[in-house]
């Protein structure tokens, strides 16, 4: 009687898009010898953007990237949500909104008749938001795009049982343990780096810009001590609310409302 045994099922992966560009998930594909690896212990059973080949669910661990912008996508995120043991959101879209979120604080029908020559053809919410929002989320990964170690890290963490050990601190930090000069101290520039959450490895302040918050914000805040250094850099409060809502807008416009007077209100989003 043969004693062969079938090898253990692999956990099965699900790979999703909704509104986005889809960096987050061609970060994936750019893991390269990672993904040799992830392959190995992973069924990669739906991804659009790598394979041609989808299976169905269930899906033991799926990563979504995209924010909920149209009627259709707050259906299917439902679906995929009961398909999936656990969910993990990738990039800004996913985790704050995006860019797209831009519209929260402005007029969707005068955009729709500004792009599209027959708007009434074009189905979309007045709203575009995280995926947490519609649904429960196990784990967000910030980033726009979000970092390939973070996220091999993400997937190794799932593989293993535990907690990603992925840093919850600013930018700053990154700075000092890179040895770089402070660009708001030495040369008066702007910089979100003391309020964004870390994961880029410091990469605009190394090479003398300010950062920008593509990572949203850090896990502690502190915009009532930031804004005074950006007005005496030369920003009105205008400029400022510019310059936190661009990637992660909904995220930064939380921190705002958690602390109250810190921008004025007045004038465009």
């Amino acid at each position: 009687m043969s004693t062969d045994t079938a090898p253990p099922a692999r956990p099965r992966l699900g790979v999703f898009k909704f509104a986005s560009c889809d960096g987050c998930q061609l970060t994936l594909l750019d893991c390269e010898d990672e993904l040799l690896g992830i392959a190995t212990e992973l069924e990669i059973a739906y991804f659009l953007e790598g394979s041609s080949a989808p299976a169905p669910g269930p899906y033991d661990l799926s990563l979504v990237e995209g924010s909920v912008s149209t009627p259709e996508h707050v259906d299917r995120i439902r679906r995929i949500r009961a398909d999936s043991r656990h969910l993990v959101t990738i990039g800004a879209c996913a985790t704050a909104g995006g860019v797209q979120a831009l519209r929260n604080h402005a007029d969707v029908a005068e955009y729709l008749a500004a792009v599209y020559a027959h708007p009434d053809y074009i189905e979309t919410l007045a709203t575009s938001t995280p995926i947490s929002a519609h649904v429960p989320v196990d784990f967000e990964l910030r980033g726009c795009p979000i970092d390939r170690g973070q996220l091999v890290e993400v997937i190794t963490a799932f593989l293993a049982g535990r907690k990603p050990g992925i840093p919850d601190h600013a930018v700053c930090f990154a700075c000092k343990r890179r040895g770089n000069v402070c660009v708001t101290v030495a040369h008066g520039t702007p910089c979100l780096g003391p309020v964004t959450h870390a994961g880029c490895g410091a990469l605009c302040p190394t090479y003398g810009r300010g950062c920008y918050g593509c990572f949203g914000p850090a896990g502690t805040t502190n915009l009532p001590a930031l804004v005074p250094l950006m007005h005496r850099d030369g920003m009105s409060d205008e400029d400022i609310g510019r310059f936190l809502r661009t990637f992660n807008v909904t995220a930064f416009t939380a921190v705002e409302e958690q602390e109250p007077g810190t921008i004025q209100k007045e004038g465009p989003r």
